[in-house]
């Protein structure tokens, strides 16, 4: 991989997250509840603005980093970053900071998200008294709120448009919930991927809309790949030790061999998944697993942050605050038809509820009808712990 552009950006960071269209980039400081941001325009990296560069930094136990970092979303079209913590939402754009209002109080940070025409707010929690089991969609012309289903951690939306993608987390299993994409609010789809356990990140669509891969879960720290619309899973892979229970201690963050949880982009080879490793190595793999290829790009600096913008770069952060924008060959970005997602929403239909009774479930090998899970009572140690314990709940019953 060639290096475009470097530079040290004066933080470590957590997290990128690249603007859909634009050249803009967005970066969590791991010290601090801020976000800084970055442009690459003519193969210079440069740094234009940020939330929350003062903000005072996280305490020791990790239960201060979850309440206080912040989420944060590109407008899918406009240079605009919306950031929500605990305390406020507010909007960046190139001209300034402003706060949006009319969203009522909540314990902890919200997630936050654009709808996919960029007219609307998606947060979640709501806030109201159904406290985490919904979300709340904002009017950024009216002001008007309304109520949604539950969703967490993020919106995937699918390239070519018409789909997002939202996740339903548990500590038994979390689910990976379809919605169309021209909905003012997400409404799921029976159709519905369950993934063990929970800790798992906003789930990243390939540039083609071919695959998207999930990267997470809180005892495994796994990457899995999954076909669209099939919802085959392609690829399933342990990425070092098994993260310590949440909140996560700061020493285990501080640690040299801890793995990123931001770390995972589809690049520039098409069929091919590039992550990010402690040892500052970025790894590119292809979906059948069958071809590796190792591409040092950070000497003696962990990668804590990986991912592509939309002409097909990978950025890349390390620990000592080095920000990289790679190039990889790809001639342009590529295009997603919108074949699957017709295909994928006129094989299903609208869930009356996200009950695991009520769906049509897959984990990428097995799958269940409505009904059916009610009926397991035999498991093989290859299930996965979620239908274990479905299971045993049956026998009881």
């Amino acid at each position: 991989m060639e290096t475009l552009a470097q530079m040290r950006s004066g933080a470590t960071v957590e997290r990128l997250l690249c603007h859909p269209r634009l050249p803009l980039i967005a970066g969590w400081d791991a010290e601090r509840p801020g976000i800084r941001i970055w442009e690459f325009v003519a193969g210079q990296l440069r740094e234009i603005g940020g939330v929350g560069a003062d903000a005072a930094s996280y305490e020791s136990d990790g239960d201060d980093r979850f309440k206080r970092t912040p989420s944060a979303a590109w407008h899918p079209t406009d240079p605009q970053l919306v950031v929500a913590d605990g305390d406020a939402t507010t909007r960046w754009s190139p001209s300034g900071i402003t706060a949006i209002g009319g969203l009522p109080p909540v314990e902890y940070p919200r997630d936050v998200a654009f709808s996919p025409d960029g007219q609307r707010l998606w947060l979640s929690p709501s806030g109201g008294e159904d406290g985490w089991e919904s979300s709340i969609t904002l009017d950024l012309i009216s002001g008007a709120s309304a109520a949604g289903p539950r969703w967490d951690t993020g919106v995937a939306v699918y390239p070519s448009g018409g789909l997002v993608a939202t996740l339903q987390s548990d500590q038994g299993a979390t689910l990976v919930l379809f919605s169309r994409g021209t909905e003012p609010v997400p409404r799921p789809m029976r159709r519905a991927l369950i993934l063990d356990c929970d800790g798992y990140e906003t789930p990243v669509f390939s540039p083609d809309g071919r695959h998207f891969a999930v990267r997470g879960n809180a005892y495994d720290n796994s990457l899995e790949v999954f076909e669209f619309p099939s919802l085959r899973r392609v690829l399933v892979l342990t990425l070092g030790d098994p993260c310590p229970e949440y909140p996560y201690p700061q020493e285990w963050l501080d640690s040299t061999n801890a793995w990123s949880r931001h770390n995972v982009a589809f690049g520039p080879s098409p069929g091919a998944l590039c992550f990010g490793t402690p040892k500052g190595v970025v790894i590119e793999v292809t979906f059948d697993g069958e071809q590796l290829t190792e591409h040092e790009v950070l000497a003696g600096s962990g990668v804590t942050a990986l991912t592509a913008t939309a002409a097909g770069e990978v950025v890349v952060a390390g620990r000592d605050g080095t920000l990289l924008v790679l190039s990889g060959g790809r001639a342009g970005p590529a295009q997603a038809s919108t074949a699957a997602v017709t295909e994928f929403l006129a094989g299903t239909s609208e869930a009356p509820t996200t009950d695991l009774d009520q769906l049509d479930l897959t984990d990428g090998n097995q799958t269940w009808q409505p009904g059916e899970l009610r009926t397991v009572t035999d498991t093989s140690d290859s299930d996965p712990s979620w239908l274990k314990i479905q299971a045993a709940m049956n026998r009881l019953a």
